[in-house]
């Protein structure tokens, strides 16, 4: 497979659109569709399903569309890191999953002594970041603690953040400051679907998972857990650093009583070959 025609690939993936991809490369619209046949017939795969009104993925199109981000953006990548001036450091560093305040405070301070250093954040489900981790098309991921130390090196972060529950206010557990394991069993509960933190919550309630009432699971949220709980689906239980600083009045947080806390880690393939950039930044740690 050529890597130009990859980029033809995801351009038609992303535009949903031979017209439109075509502009967008700046090629004849003939040109496209032929080097797309010809990458089906090279693969002996239908990638697309092309309709009357837009263009489609089939299961295979899809997973060549991830692998093909993957393949091009590490080998831009590679060619950002080997065209780089060696006489500025530059670079840019890639971190996967939810970055904490104090890895955001590295990378500003970093920046500020560095400024041709950028950096790229992606956000996924675990077993996305871990892929992309292991690809090398991510430099480091914050993971929550135990980390995997077979396969990745690790820093524990100072970051911690309290397990609890977002629920109505006019719910009487919200009389409470705190919610105990007696409540956590009665309520239908929005959880992650991470079979890890499912096993941590089961421990700490003394219940088996199956005792819960899980009436949603979820691998990333997009904005706000609020409109899960006001819809009446059930009660969000999740960690206080998630959670925006603000709720309205209909909604509160109350923590888990005894205390279960979260502890976050930077981590990276053991062995990975990093840039200078990325190497600057793990120093910044020690």
């Amino acid at each position: 497979m050529d890597i130009r025609v990859l980029r033809y690939f995801l351009a038609v993936a992303h535009e949903k659109n031979i017209t439109r991809a075509a502009e967008s490369l700046h090629i004849a619209q003939p040109s496209l569709s032929k080097q797309l046949m010809d990458l089906e017939k090279e693969l002996g795969k239908t990638l697309l399903v092309r309709g009357k009104r837009q263009i489609t993925l089939t299961d295979d199109g899809l997973l060549l569309r991830k692998r093909a981000e993957e393949i091009v953006g590490l080998l831009e990548k590679t060619q950002l890191e080997l065209s780089a001036d060696d006489s500025r450091l530059s670079g840019k560093i890639s971190i996967g999953g939810n970055p904490s305040d104090s890895v955001l405070k590295k990378a500003t301070a970093l920046r500020s002594q560095y400024p041709d250093i950028s950096f790229d954040f992606y956000s996924s489900d675990a077993i996305d970041v871990l892929e992309r981790l292991d690809h090398g098309t991510l430099d480091f991921a914050v993971f929550l603690e135990p980390i995997d130390t077979m396969k990745y090196e690790y820093i524990s972060l100072p970051d911690a953040s309290r397990w609890g529950v977002l629920l109505p206010t006019a719910h009487p557990s919200a009389a409470k400051p705190y919610i105990e394991k007696q409540d956590l069993t009665r309520f239908p509960l929005i959880f992650h679907r991470r079979a890890g933190l499912q096993r941590l919550i089961s421990r700490w309630a003394e219940a088996d998972i199956s005792k819960l009432n899980i009436a949603a699971t979820y691998n990333v949220i997009n904005g706000s857990p609020a409109r899960f709980v006001k819809s009446g689906l059930g009660y969000f239980l999740t960690t206080e650093d998630l959670l925006s600083s603000a709720f309205d009045e209909e909604l509160c947080f109350r923590p888990l009583e005894p205390p279960l806390e979260i502890h976050y880690a930077l981590i990276w393939k053991r062995y990975a070959s990093f840039s200078k950039a990325a190497e600057k930044f793990l120093e910044q740690f020690y």
